[in-house]
């Protein structure tokens, strides 16, 4: 098992005993007043990008439900404008990755589609939401932990290595604003592939 496998069952299945509370997507409406203090306090931009992991389930209602969160986000193209690749990693993680210049919509389409698979019974299989913001050529990551129900940074910076000067003060300034996750042994890394982002 490699060390990326083995921060996603951490993140996932290895974190359901830390489960702090059942998942809610009304906490991503957090960064919808967020980004505004990281790009205004901070210097951060966002990059346009933002990501929903989730566990697979081998039944014919968790395909449905997939299923119907992508016809939905495709069709929502022509009206929003944001776009979505729906892909599975090398490790059987299923992500959905969205593009959009406008920071809200980013934020209503990974509530839709987390919402969506919390009400079709599946919220024990969401991992967590990536938000991608970038400066400097550094970027920085707020993740959601669906298991915890907070946030919290993660900013690499190759290989296996995190700023984690930067991501305290990120978590300094942003507390109070967003529920930042306060034990930082859950802060999990969810290192890219290269210099790509998380989701790859």
């Amino acid at each position: 098992m490699g060390l990326f496998e083995t921060i996603r069952q951490l993140l996932g299945v290895n974190a359901e005993a830390g489960a702090s509370r059942e998942a809610d997507p009304e906490d991503l409406f957090g960064m919808s007043t967020a980004y505004l203090t990281m790009e205004a306090d901070l210097d951060f931009a966002p990059t346009g990008d933002a990501a929903l992991c989730f566990g697979n389930v081998d039944s014919t209602a968790f395909r449905n439900a997939r299923e119907q969160v992508e016809a939905i986000l495709e069709l929502g193209e022509a009206e929003s404008g944001t776009t979505a690749d729906f892909h599975e990693d090398h490790h059987g993680y299923h992500w959905i990755v969205l593009h959009d210049t406008d920071f809200e919509n980013l934020v209503t389409s990974i509530h839709f589609a987390s919402d969506t698979l919390v009400e079709e019974g599946f919220g024990s299989r969401l991992l967590a939401a990536l938000f991608a913001f970038e400066r400097d050529d550094r970027t920085a990551y707020w993740v959601y932990s669906f298991r915890r129900g907070a946030y919290y940074p993660f900013v690499p910076t190759g290989g296996h290595e995190r700023d984690q000067k930067l991501e305290f003060k990120l978590e300094s300034v942003l507390d109070g604003e967003l529920g930042v996750e306060d034990d930082t042994s859950y802060w999990y890394p969810m290192w890219p592939e290269g210099d790509a982002h998380p989701w790859g």
